[in-house]
């Protein structure tokens, strides 16, 4: 199902195919817009990392207009699938996300968003998404004295 448009430009645009394109007219440069694979709602998957220490602040969810928007603004902005509209990070809650770099993976079916982070990132109000580490019991294949 493609992820609607709420403004009412869009309203009267008919939705092309999520995966093979975007689920709507965007601004979004078309060479950008030709290496993205998108889910069946028309979305990439945006890892969202803090730019000075690489640490991982929360996933979210960006389709092309998202994406153009976070690219021309330097703001980081996704869709909300809960709420199906566009949302700026910090827009309310005030912990605004400055965007500092965007790259594509090599499949193009996720981005790695580095931004300055201003406050916490979660919803909870902790720095990241990520802070309850599960206890990893097995060793795989490791070699004492390996580190990698």
């Amino acid at each position: 199902m493609p992820v609607p448009d709420l403004s009412p430009a869009a309203r009267t645009a008919a939705p092309g195919p999520a995966a093979d394109g975007p689920a709507r007219p965007s601004a979004l440069d078309p060479a950008i817009a030709a290496r993205l694979r998108r889910n069946p709602d028309g979305l990439v998957t945006a890892v969202v990392r803090a730019y000075d220490s690489g640490d991982v602040l929360m996933v979210a969810w960006m389709d092309d207009e998202a994406l153009h928007r976070t690219l021309s603004t330097g703001r980081a902005t996704y869709w909300s699938r809960s709420r199906r509209e566009y949302w700026v990070k910090g827009e309310t809650s005030g912990h605004h996300q400055y965007v500092r770099a965007v790259a594509l993976d090599c499949d193009g079916d996720a981005l790695l968003v580095s931004v300055d982070q201003v406050g916490a990132a979660c919803h909870t109000g902790s720095r990241t998404c990520f802070a309850d580490e599960l206890p990893v019991t097995g060793t795989g294949n490791l070699t004492a004295g390996t580190t990698s």
